[in-house]
């Protein structure tokens, strides 16, 4: 019987339920904020190299992330690297390789099964064999009674907290996949209005739960995360999305194994997960507000761009016009201000306008395009006034 198996004594708080009812105002404004957003990457209109460069940074951070929390060295520099077949690291390294490819091959494959229409679904099987594959090739690197994928016979744990007893575990696997994958949630998966909201939920009890329950030699922290990822992909997060928390994880690292901690020892031992709910989606919304702001910069020089050439447009053509425009363009894709004397060093086309022209027609172009609010002056120079295609943003004391 279930009532009589060990952990019920020893881990109290492994009781699969969600605790959503004594959830405060907080809780579920981050969890609207969320999945609101995740909505509005998932609706962003980049091009194609952008979207695949955004992919392709996300995929590398939280390859990073989920790597480094458990010890990884490896900068986002070299995974880059490892990405494109051109890292080389000594013999006594290349573990380290090994542990980053396990997880982006996993992420691909997640991917791959998405997109030919057969998502994952969430069962012990699926864990151990997770577990199994984020360690595959690394069996030198862990303890001697450590086998991938399968639950030992003595306890396991990380720093104080130790797992549920390791004949419980089994049964505790196959209970928590049936109650992520079932329906006795405030917010369903398929209802659709509830689908990105249910997903984040899900993600963050599998995460918990699985460091709760510890269930293989090693790895544990890995496997949660990859349960995480593959839960958030499959409802249609956007892949960029579906890294931020591990992202948030390895970045308050600390705090992260404080509130793993506080988890089960809150409410006097019987644990509550609340806790670290919040912490999670205060995380995951931080990280999505700042992915907003990196995309919203991305589309606004593509605006900038349509702007300027819709403009000089109505003015007719000439090679002042055209050098013009350029030196605008150039000024919005940078950012920064400029000075007036680097100006010409922008780009090789305005190099060439300005090879034979004196520091007088630079002037004029400048004060021209500034007369006309292209442009601005200040202290470190002239900048695109990009800003001014924010139709809607509130002035701000």
């Amino acid at each position: 019987m279930t009532n009589d198996r060990e952990y019920r004594r020893t881990h109290p708080w492994i009781s699969f339920r969600h605790h959503l009812e004594r959830a405060d105002p907080l809780h579920w404004s981050l969890l609207g904020e969320a999945a609101a957003r995740c909505e509005h990457v998932a609706q962003a209109v980049l091009p194609p190299a952008d979207a695949r460069e955004l992919h392709r940074l996300y995929l590398i951070k939280g390859a990073r992330a989920t790597t480094a929390i458990e010890g990884n060295t490896l900068s986002e520099e070299q995974i880059a690297a490892q990405l494109d077949g051109l890292l080389e690291l000594p013999p006594s390294r290349e573990y380290l390789k090994q542990e980053v490819d396990n997880v982006l091959n996993a992420v691909n494959d997640i991917f791959a099964d998405i997109m030919s229409g057969e998502p994952q679904v969430l069962t012990a099987d699926w864990l151990a064999a997770a577990n199994r594959r984020l360690l595959a090739g690394l069996e030198e690197h862990l303890e001697e009674d450590v086998f991938p994928g399968e639950i030992p016979t003595r306890p396991v744990g990380v720093l104080r907290y130790r797992g549920a007893p390791r004949e419980d575990c089994a049964l505790l696997l196959d209970r928590l996949s049936g109650w992520l994958e079932g329906d006795a949630w405030p917010v369903r998966p398929d209802r659709q209005e509830d689908r990105t909201a249910s997903a984040i939920l899900r993600a963050v009890f599998v995460h918990l739960y699985v460091a709760w329950i510890h269930p293989f030699g090693d790895g544990n922290g890995r496997t949660a995360r990859l349960a995480e990822f593959m839960i958030l992909a499959r409802e249609g997060v956007p892949s960029p999305c579906a890294h931020l928390l591990s992202n948030h994880y390895n970045l308050t690292r600390a705090e992260y194994y404080r509130q793993l901690d506080r988890s089960s020892r809150a409410n006097s031992g019987r644990g509550d997960p609340l806790g670290f709910l919040l912490y999670s989606l205060q995380g995951f919304v931080d990280g999505l507000r700042e992915q907003s702001r990196l995309i919203g910069g991305i589309q606004l020089k593509l605006a900038w761009e349509h702007f300027v050439y819709g403009e000089f447009r109505r003015i007719p053509s000439s090679p002042a016009m055209r050098r013009r425009r350029e030196v605008t363009l150039a000024l919005g894709r940078g950012g920064e201000p400029v000075k007036k004397r680097a100006i010409p060093d922008l780009s090789p086309g305005l190099a060439r306008q300005y090879a034979e022209k004196t520091g007088k027609t630079l002037t004029r172009d400048m004060n021209w395009l500034g007369q006309r609010k292209f442009l601005e002056r200040g202290e470190d120079g002239y900048r695109a006034k990009v800003e001014s295609m924010r139709a809607f943003r509130p002035p701000r004391a």
